[in-house]
């Protein structure tokens, strides 16, 4: 279990870095264009070329405030499920450390508790001498009283 949960965490992480390297080549190119427009040397342009600057850094100035409110939207979101994922955390703590100390009782139980020298149902008896010493049915509820195949009581 413990190795699937890792395989799992590894494919998840190059899953995300894969993401990550994807957006930062495409954030890195788009800051390399706004670079090189902002380089350009407008000072000696005719003013047709001058309007045509300003609707493009309108346009430039318009997507990157959409993109700067998405990631401050997505940012907020963040926080948020952290703070839920928190606290669900800690909220299941209690059943978990339930579930714990019952595999620990029940490991502790079929290591230390032998069942061979347990008393059997009448039901469960198999062998050749079972079924001749099943005489006794005084008990009521089908417990057999003592072992005859070892001759205890």
């Amino acid at each position: 279990m413990q190795q699937f949960f890792n395989l799992f965490i590894d494919f998840a992480r190059q899953g995300v870095g894969a993401i990550f390297r994807f957006v930062q080549a495409i954030w890195m190119w788009a800051v390399d264009q706004v670079g090189k427009l902002l380089q350009q040397p407008f000072q000696d342009w005719h003013p047709w070329k001058l309007v045509v600057l300003t609707i493009i850094a309108f346009g430039v100035g318009w997507y990157l405030y959409k993109a700067i409110w998405e990631l401050w939207d997505a940012g907020a979101k963040i926080l948020a499920a952290l703070a839920t994922l928190m606290a669900v955390l800690i909220k299941t703590l209690p059943q978990v450390l339930i579930a714990g100390l019952i595999a620990l009782a029940g490991v502790w139980l079929l290591s230390t508790i032998d069942f061979n020298e347990m008393r059997r149902p009448s039901f469960m008896h198999t062998g050749p001498g079972d079924r001749e010493d099943r005489v006794d049915r005084s008990d009521r509820w089908g417990w057999d009283r003592c072992d005859r195949s070892r001759d205890r009581c």
